[in-house]
């Protein structure tokens, strides 16, 4: 660690505080609340049951001064408290109507706020954005205190294919500006698999967290759109991983890595000579999947598709 880093993130640190407003949050959002006055409102708002004990250990506050900003707040009459039904030595906390209707103000007014400064960029620069902020929530939360959630990968049921096409769709329009033409090839690509899957060579996870669904994956052979497959049982030499998907909210929970990880799994046990996908660069975070899985980028090609300039690049894993 240098101290030029330290200093990076300090300065960073400045810049974001500066620019949310944090230390004039009332004013900022026009509301009597303090920054953490509102964020605890949204904890108890955003959480089915929450006690004082749960917000102490999500916020980091300080026991006495959360205990005096509730007994503010039930003065107001914005929550109530009460034993827990999980624990008659603490306290449960829940919103009255008149809280509700304050926290619901609150949320609206933060999200204008945000809405203003997304609003300034570009849709491939807002992308760009969320990106980078996943990264660092990735690399520097905590979760301390927080039960990871259940991952799970699964087969597809009925109505997950087409789950696959409509969320392909949405995120990659709203993350990479892509038109209706990339949801007519992934349209394809999926009915392709549906239409002529060999459960020998061709596998799609869906992935949960917490019994949602937040990501998925694919592996085929090359060419499933033109073979089905050869005789005796001999696997073909090349499979190809495809349509890797993972909810933005999923982000930072090892989902892409077990999805990625699934799909090699199956092309080696299958027998598959080697493991190839086709992919854009502006989809960094994947790129990074694939490289940590061993993928070597092979050949990289401009190519304009989806609305938008792009660069095409190859990957191939040797298996």
């Amino acid at each position: 660690m240098s101290a030029h880093e330290v200093q990076e993130l300090r300065r960073f640190n400045r810049f974001y505080t500066n620019l949310i407003g944090a230390l004039d949050y009332g004013r900022h959002l026009y509301t009597p609340f303090t920054l953490t006055e509102a964020r605890v409102l949204y904890e108890i708002a955003h959480t089915q049951r929450v006690d004082a004990a749960d917000l102490r250990t999500a916020l980091s506050l300080d026991a006495g001064y959360l205990s005096r900003l509730l007994s503010r707040f039930e003065e107001s009459g914005l929550i109530t408290r009460g034993p827990s039904d999980r624990d008659g030595r603490r306290q449960r906390i829940t919103l009255t109507e008149d809280g509700r209707t304050t926290a619901n103000l609150l949320e609206e007014r933060s999200c204008d706020s945000a809405g203003t400064l997304l609003n300034r960029l570009h849709p491939w620069d807002r992308a760009r954005l969320t990106e980078s902020m996943a990264t660092i929530r990735e690399l520097l939360g905590s979760t301390a205190g927080r039960p990871e959630p259940a991952l799970r990968l699964r087969a597809p049921a009925p109505g997950d294919l087409g789950w696959m096409v409509q969320r392909n769709a949405v995120l990659y329009a709203r993350e990479y500006g892509f038109d209706l033409g990339y949801e007519a090839l992934v349209a394809r690509i999926v009915a392709e698999y549906g239409e002529r899957r060999d459960a020998r060579w061709d596998r799609v996870w869906i992935a949960e967290l917490d019994g949602e669904r937040v990501g998925a994956v694919m592996c085929v052979r090359a060419g499933i759109d033109t073979a089905v497959g050869p005789a005796g049982g001999t696997p073909p030499r090349t499979a190809r991983l495809r349509l890797l998907l993972v909810e933005p909210e999923a982000r930072g929970h090892g989902v892409g890595g077990a999805l990625v990880s699934a799909c090699v799994d199956f092309a080696r046990e299958a027998g598959f000579r080697e493991l190839v996908l086709w992919t854009n660069s502006v989809l960094r975070s994947a790129r990074v999947l694939y490289e940590r899985a061993g993928f070597e980028l092979t050949a990289e090609k401009p190519h304009h598709s989806f609305g938008r300039d792009l660069i095409g690049q190859d990957w191939r894993l040797p298996l």
